[in-house]
């Protein structure tokens, strides 16, 4: 009885910090809490012996507890064809469990991560994932991340390195997802999604080309309605769409714009061209929508 009460007020003295942690891995406040709850399942029915850091010991325990939703994620998007995603729901930030700003708001909104940057961490491998987390975020050693996901010191340090480059990417990329193009675009799929056939000749220039279709009455009568799949993207940081198919890209539309008027759409479908490419999917407004 004794052991359990000490295991207790350990979990319960470091339960925000767990939270903050499992909410950083995986984006949801609501996976969060069942990463928490499965880290004191865990816990409970542990034989601590003599723990001396019980802090690293938490530590470990809920970043496997994220490791494994995070791969059944992983599996789950594997089998969803063209699904984005989900985009985080980060808690208030003015209030916390205990009433006050706590190390959810410092972890995950005190550095403004944006729709962007989520996405984008939401693609990387559970490993890259953890690793940056958990070195970048909350200063966890390479070789306690290592023994995590039993890997050496050095390969922990190539995932978060290799996660750190493709946020940065991102943040790189943040201006150019602002940008006047991103508007055109935008306005383009949910033109052709919509079927609007007026909406699509406003867009498209007279003289437009795509492939051998030539003009914007054969364009926009092509494009109607054929759009459902395709996704509002950033390509090597431009604005343009891309189909996804099981979570990969399988197409790209690069838009050539002039005098606010789509003047080209080249379509590049080649896996290996693709493979190139840095495409990070963008998520869209409600007015983009329409």
């Amino acid at each position: 009885m004794a052991e359990q009460n000490w295991l207790s007020e350990r979990f319960t003295e470091h339960q925000d910090r767990l939270h903050a942690l499992a909410y950083r891995m995986l984006g949801s406040s609501g996976e969060a809490e069942d990463a928490v709850q499965e880290t004191w399942l865990r816990v409970s029915r542990s034989d601590t012996g003599e723990l001396e850091n019980p802090a690293a010991w938490l530590t470990t325990i809920v970043a496997r507890v994220c490791l494994n939703m995070l791969e059944a994620r992983r599996n789950r998007r594997e089998e969803s064809a063209g699904a984005l995603p989900p985009e985080p729901v980060p808690p208030d930030p003015g209030t916390h469990r205990s009433g006050q700003a706590g190390p959810e708001e410092e972890a995950l909104l005190a550095d403004s991560v944006g729709v962007a940057l989520m996405v984008v961490l939401d693609t990387l491998t559970p490993a890259e994932r953890l690793a940056f987390v958990l070195h970048d975020v909350f200063a966890v050693s390479f070789g306690e991340i290592g023994g995590i996901i039993d890997r050496s010191p050095a390969a922990a340090r190539q995932l978060a390195s290799r996660a750190r480059r493709r946020l940065q990417g991102a943040a790189d990329a943040s201006d150019a997802a602002r940008s006047p193009k991103r508007e055109i675009v935008a306005a383009f799929l949910a033109a052709s999604r919509n079927g609007d056939f007026a909406a699509l000749l406003e867009l498209l220039d007279p003289e437009v080309v795509v492939g051998e279709m030539h003009g914007n009455q054969e364009v926009a009568a092509f494009f109607a309605g054929r759009a459902e799949a395709a996704r509002l993207a950033l390509v090597d940081g431009v604005a343009a769409a891309a189909w996804f198919h099981l979570g990969r890209p399988k197409a790209v539309f690069a838009f050539t714009i002039s005098d606010g008027k789509i003047t080209r759409i080249a379509i590049d479908t080649d896996p290996e061209r693709l493979r190139d490419l840095d495409i990070i999917a963008l998520t869209t407004s409600d007015r983009e929508r329409r």
